[in-house]
């Protein structure tokens, strides 16, 4: 057996076991659009849901902020704030709500599809960043996908539109996370127990004054289930599994999977919730998981080899 086929055992092992965390981190992320949207269309609230998810993961994490403390050094209380809210409460809200709009399809390409977009256009403003052509054909790509989601219903402005607004007001809003956490260099964990946490502390009083303790009228199997699935799957496990997925694969390898996470919501609500895009949607969804996972880092097909073979 040669050299170059012995070495090139354990690089397809490694590739193959994170390959298989980055998947199961973005199929918990697709499956949370439809485990959302079920959510605060049938039993709980946005307010609820948002309850639910903060409630266990600042509690499950708060060993970890007590240990780590409050990253000041790093952040500012500025930065902190800015990092709590961005993917903290104010963001589930918006995004909640308009998953309460707008269909999972729409939700997918919008939402983490849209996301890069955003953290590319404030990392441009802020430090500005220069990026290569693969990159911007990607935003390009994703632009494109949701303009043919949200546009041809615009004028309209009914309820579908409104989701629109809101999902893309929150990706704007977690492009602000994403720029702290970048600039901090802050541990993914860590930064995940300050968000939720900090959630916690700023969200938990205002829910029980507005709602009490007895708020929650959806029945017990359907709060167990959000807060399992929104405080430990999506707020930790998730967030591990994506995590190593970068660990064994570099930064830009690990998130060009995220580029999966719209088609394969919009796989999911089919059954689940009996959501089939339209021909229009599933070419969108498409150009927009492109664009995603060539905004990400995602390497773009060589032509010349093509050319030469």
């Amino acid at each position: 057996m040669s050299d170059g086929v012995v070495e090139s055992a354990p690089q397809t092992a490694r590739y193959a076991t994170g390959a298989m965390f980055g998947v199961s981190a973005v199929t918990v992320w697709a499956t949370w659009l439809v485990v959302t949207r079920l959510g605060v269309t049938t039993t709980l609230s946005v307010y609820d849901l948002t309850m639910l998810r903060f409630g266990a993961a600042g509690a499950l994490l708060l060993p970890v902020v007590l240990r780590k403390g409050l990253a000041l050094e790093r952040l500012g209380p500025l930065r902190l704030l800015i990092l709590v809210c961005s993917a903290g409460a104010p963001y589930v809200l918006v995004a909640a709500s308009g998953l309460k709009l707008a269909p999972v399809a729409h939700a997918g390409a919008l939402l983490p599809g849209s996301m890069p977009l955003f953290v590319a256009l404030l990392s441009f403003l802020f430090t500005r960043e220069r990026f290569t052509a693969s990159r911007l054909i990607g935003y390009a790509l994703i632009a494109l996908g949701g303009a043919a989601i949200a546009g041809p219903g615009a004028l309209s402005f009914g309820e579908t539109q409104i989701g629109h607004i809101l999902l893309l007001s929150a990706a704007f809003i977690w492009a602000g996370y994403a720029i702290v956490l970048r600039a901090s260099r802050l541990e993914s964990l860590h930064a995940a127990a300050l968000v939720s946490t900090g959630s916690l502390i700023l969200y938990g009083p205002l829910y029980l004054v507005f709602h009490g303790l007895h708020g929650m009228d959806a029945p017990l199997r359907d709060i167990v289930i959000q807060t399992l699935f929104q405080g430990v799957i999506v707020s930790i496990v998730a967030l591990f599994l994506f995590g190593k997925g970068i660990e064994l694969l570099g930064a830009s390898a690990g998130a060009a999977f995220s580029a999966l996470v719209p088609p394969m919501a919009a796989l999911i609500a089919v059954p689940l919730l009996g959501e089939i895009p339209s021909p229009v949607e599933q070419i969108a969804l498409l150009c927009v998981s492109i664009g995603v996972y060539l905004a990400s880092g995602g390497r773009a097909p060589r032509w010349s080899l093509w050319r030469r073979g």
